[in-house]
């Protein structure tokens, strides 16, 4: 090696050393991998919650229905903070930057409150509601939890354009889940509703990213719910009538916004080619 290379490799080795010095250490939290982590510990308490004041009671029968009503109900409020903590972080990121490790704590922390906490939902139910249909409830719940598993994986390494995702966003398959679950329809109705979910996260239909008007949208969505749930688990009278159609109309806005994006798509498509 000569005097010359000897001096590029010398500055090259500085250039690489001060780059590495001006790049956050990878163990290093950024604000938007702190609302990541809030994602994580609101799923592992809704999981929490479904075992000690759901399942547990059942088992025992130590405990009344308003106490199993209160605690379903916590467990889907956090399941909804979890959401908002997920949009959150998003926009804290984009605004502000996240750490090397952002995208993987993000795809970790909705993994435990968007696939197992929703799948351990549905396990419970098919429990606490027949257990002559627990095979088929277990079986729905493997379902949804491996096609979060498989649409977090394709969100990763799949380029989105155009604002939109390709398949059912997870944390909004979710909390449909949870809805049809708390909709308390005929258990076969609702087990052909999860799977029907389960296509939807993994199929190619479009579903518009929250950014802006659908930002804040979604924000008063999901505080409408949180208010409701806390009604019901409060036995406000009239509350579960709310909290009924609040679930109605979360699986209504999942079958509903796929259609409005691809209209919105072909108009969008026209106007182009008329110009």
């Amino acid at each position: 090696m000569t005097t010359t290379d000897t001096e590029m490799s010398v500055l090259w080795a500085e250039e690489m050393s001060e780059e590495a010095a001006r790049k956050p250490s990878p163990s290093r939290l950024s604000a938007a991998d702190v609302l990541t982590l809030g994602n994580a510990v609101c799923g592992f308490l809704s999981i929490y919650f479904i075992t000690t004041a759901v399942l547990v009671p059942y088992l025992t029968d130590g405990e009344g229905a308003g106490s199993v009503r209160h605690g379903a109900a916590t467990a889907v409020m956090l399941i909804l903070l979890a959401s908002l903590f997920d949009l959150c972080d998003g926009l804290v990121a984009r605004r502000f930057r996240s750490s090397d490790m952002g995208a993987e704590l993000d795809n970790l922390s909705d993994l435990i409150s968007f696939g197992l906490a929703p799948a351990y939902f549905v396990v419970v139910w098919g429990i606490v509601s027949d257990v002559s249909y627990l095979g088929l409830a277990v079986f729905g719940a493997v379902a949804v939890l491996l096609a979060g598993l498989l649409r977090l994986a394709r969100f990763s390494v799949t380029a989105m354009q155009d604002g939109m995702f390709q398949g059912m966003p997870i944390p909004f398959a979710a909390l449909t889940v949870v809805s049809v679950v708390l909709l308390e329809l005929p258990f076969l109705i609702t087990l052909v509703a999860l799977a029907g979910v389960a296509w939807l996260m993994v199929s190619r239909v479009e579903y518009p990213k929250p950014t802006g008007r659908m930002a804040v949208a979604t924000v008063v969505w999901a505080a409408f719910n949180i208010g409701c749930l806390v009604a019901w688990a409060a036995g406000v009278p009239r509350a579960e009538g709310l909290m009924v159609t609040g679930c109605a109309l979360q699986v209504a806005l999942a079958a509903l916004l796929p259609v409005v994006a691809t209209a919105r798509r072909i108009n969008t498509a026209r106007h182009t080619r008329s110009a």
